[in-house]
Parts: structure tokens; C-alpha cells; sequence
């Protein structure tokens, strides 16, 4: 039987793992919003590719979601849940229930979830305490999933992502295009980030280990405050690092200074063990040193 993925929601992530796995021969369809930015010219492209695309919002189901799923083998989700909760679901739970081929499906969460812990680290065991609404909408997402695992048998995995960073998305870019103008001075403040490649090589890895109910953190090995990391994209191009401003006194946007609420850091050590994932890229200085050809 060949594997066919679908993408609910052809995001930054579940493009990389789209990519990797056409490379291998796999059948590739998936989703974008026919209400998004440029939505016809990107399903031109993603067309071009190979890959089918349906539109799907909270307004817009699938055409023949019997048609469409049915010879799906594997699913990813990365699509962030509105006011309505998570679009695949409130359209089309029972189709994905129905699905006779299904192997794997995988959730696109975030960290988030875990809400802060004053610098301490977090495991997948750890309890939930969103901080902010859109994760609290991820939480109750992740937790409708399970109950669809549960009520149907669906193969559902959770993934919760860091910070993502990788090709035409990074400080580098920022930096380089003069959008960086101040380092905030928060000491003890550290955030986990996750290279987009490594993100699509754990979820190679579970699809080849599969273990429907299983959650894992997808980070790095270096959490880092956010100035440290400023400060060294900036020496590695060459251009002025921006003076420290104190959190109080940094001019932020409200949704801006919303990540500031978090402050933990982020155990990976599960995606290591279970499914044997070696990072490519297991800090910062790595991942930016290999995008410097990217820019």
C-alpha cells in the first residue's frame, strides 16, 4: 500500500515534513484557507509541486471528505484552533474516525500549554497551566484529539513545539533587514526553540515508531534568554548589537509582550529515547551558523 500524508493545514512545519516524505515517493494533499493572504497563488504553487490542495476553514468544508480521506494513510494537523476549537474536528471528526487506512495521525501543539514555570523545567508528564488564551485553546484542542483517540481509536500523537525558526524565518532575516532595534534585559527569562528541520525529522521518527496517545516535547538542547541569542546573530553578521532595554521600559506590542508570560524550560529528552532523534541542530548557534547561506 503507498503512504499518502495529509497536511490539515499546509503550515510552515507541515510543509518541511511534506517535502521530505514526496521526496520518498509518498502522495502528498492537504489544506489552506481560501480566505488567506494570496491563497490562490499558494495553491498554485503547492500544485506545482505535485501536492492537492483543498480549501477548508470554519466556513468551508471539504468537497468529498469520503473521497478526499480515504486513501490517506498518515495525518498532520497544524492548523491553530480559533473561537470555534480546531477546524479538522468541528468539520470533519466523524470523516477522520471513518478512515479505514489510517496509521498515524500527528498533532502541531506548542509548549505553551505548559504555561510558565519561573525558569523550571518541564516534562510531558507535567501538568497544564495555559497562561494565555491561544494556549489554552491549544490545551483544549490537544484534549479533543485525545478524545477522538479515545471514542474511535484514531492513532493520535501530540507534538508540542517551541519557538520555530529555519529558512525565511529567523532573527537573521530580522536583523539583517533593520527590524531589530532593541534587546530587552529580562535576567532569568529563557525561551526553548526547535529548528524546522528537526521538527519534521521527530515526526519521521514516530511515524516510523508509532505509538498512538503519545505526547512529545519538541525543543532544543538550549534554552536561552532571548538577548543572548539577539546579541549572537548579531556578531555572526557582522552588524551592531542593539543596546539592552529593561523589560519595563521596551516598547512591545500587545501580542508581542504576551510570550513574555511563559518562563520555563523545556525537557526533550523523550524524542531522544523512544524515538532515537538525533538533532541536527541542538542549539541555537548551529541552526543560525547553517541559515547564514539561507539569507
Amino acid at each position: 500500500m503507498s503512504n499518502k500524508l495529509f497536511c490539515f493545514g499546509y503550515g510552515y512545519s507541515a510543509l518541511e515534513l511534506a517535502k521530505r516524505l514526496r521526496e520518498r515517493g509518498w502522495a502528498i494533499s492537504g489544506t489552506i484557507r481560501p480566505s488567506s493572504e494570496g491563497a490562490g497563488e499558494k495553491a498554485g504553487r503547492l500544485r506545482a509541486l505535485g501536492y492537492e490542495v483543498h480549501f477548508l476553514d470554519h466556513a468551508t468544508a471539504l468537497d468529498d471528505p469520503a473521497e478526499i480521506l480515504g486513501d490517506v494513510t498518515h495525518i498532520v494537523v497544524s492548523t491553530p484552533p480559533g473561537t470555534e476549537g480546531d477546524v479538522a474536528l468541528a468539520l470533519h471528526r466523524t470523516d477522520i474516525a471513518a478512515m479505514k487506512k489510517l496509521q498515524w495521525l500527528g498533532y502541531l501543539s506548542t509548549t505553551g500549554v505548559y504555561g510558565t514555570r519561573d525558569g523550571g523545567t518541564v516534562t510531558e508528564e507535567d501538568p497544564l497551566h495555559p497562561s494565555m488564551p491561544r494556549s489554552q485553546a491549544r490545551a483544549d484542542a490537544e484534549a479533543a484529539w485525545m478524545q477522538l483517540r479515545k471514542d474511535s481509536s484514531v492513532p493520535v500523537h501530540l507534538f508540542r513545539l517551541a519557538g520555530i525558526y529555519g529558512p525565511g524565518r529567523n532573527v537573521l532575516r530580522k536583523i539583517r533587514a533593520g527590524k531589530v532595534e532593541q534587546r530587552i534585559d529580562r535576567p532569568g527569562q529563557v525561551f526553548s526553540r526547535i529548528h524546522v528541520e528537526d521538527i519534521a525529522t521527530v515526526l519521521e521518527a514516530s511515524i516510523r515508531k508509532p505509538r498512538p496517545g503519545g505526547i512529545y516535547n519538541v525543543c532544543d538542547d538550549a534554552p536561552e534568554e532571548p538577548s543572548i541569542v539577539t546579541e549572537y546573530a548579531c556578531r555572526l553578521l557582522g552588524a551592531p548589537v542593539p543596546e539592552l532595554v529593561p523589560f519595563e521600559q521596551a516598547e512591545m506590542s500587545p501580542m508581542a509582550q504576551t510570550f513574555w508570560n511563559d518562563n520555563k524550560r523545556v525537557d526533550n529528552s523523550l524524542i531522544k529515547t523512544e524515538l532515537g532523534v538525533e538533532l541536527r541542530y541542538p542549539d541555537y548557534q548551529t541552526g543560525f551558523q547553517a541559515l547564514l547561506s539561507t539569507l
